[in-house]
């Protein structure tokens, strides 16, 4: 895929599911759940035992119908690693240039983790193709409107404080996507290898999505 390709996979529906997880095992299942509740686009922290061949398990037995991702990377090397491990994007928590320009060399899309406007902008200066704004749940959409104000040009994906019910207000705020973490992946869903529970969670973010798209 191309990098505009892999934006676009991002942008539509634009549910980033967010896993964090004490153990790998249970991953490749979870995939399979998120993907049949509608969610495609998935990232694996890099906090999560064995990420990076969990990220290989994943692309190797559902190709191109997810698009895999890795999250927490605080640096180029972690890049590079996970690329080679089949990731298609990079999430970082904080905005560090140096992982920017490694994402930007390999051509893969990086969301940018920033919290102040010039954090923001740092990210968006440096070559990120999306804000990670995190902790969103600390200042809401409010926030993020407040934000754009003088900034129209971020492209924000908000993380913290994301669920169905908030989801609306996320976007109707100029978010273009939405990274759902505990809120779709709890760590007793993973737990309880309850899939269909997890199924169902994605398809009523997907549902709340496309609702505050109309």
């Amino acid at each position: 895929m191309t990098k505009s390709e892999i934006i676009q996979r991002l942008l539509d529906p634009g549910i980033i599911a967010i896993i964090r997880a004490d153990s790998s095992e249970q991953l490749l299942e979870a995939a399979g759940a998120l993907l049949a509740g509608g969610v495609t686009a998935m990232e694996v922290t890099m906090t999560t035992p064995n990420a990076l061949e969990v990220i290989t398990a994943v692309t190797q037995k559902f190709g191109e119908a997810i698009l895999m991702g890795v999250g927490s990377v605080i640096d180029p090397r972690t890049v590079y690693a996970a690329v080679a491990a089949g990731a298609e994007f990079i999430v970082t928590p904080v905005t560090k240039p140096q992982v920017i320009a490694a994402a930007q060399h390999l051509g893969k899309p990086i969301a940018s983790g920033a919290f102040t406007p010039t954090e923001c902008l740092l990210a968006h200066e440096s070559g990120a193709d999306f804000v990670k704004l995190f902790p969103a749940d600390l200042g809401g959409p409010t926030y993020i409107k407040n934000v754009l104000a003088p900034l129209p040009m971020l492209r924000i994906v908000p993380t913290g404080g994301v669920t169905p019910d908030t989801a609306a207000a996320f976007l109707k705020a100029g978010s273009v996507a939405l990274g759902a973490g505990s809120s779709l992946v709890s760590k007793e869903i993973l737990q309880k290898r309850d899939w269909v529970e997890l199924k169902n969670r994605a398809a009523t973010f997907v549902k709340a999505v496309h609702a505050a798209k109309l």
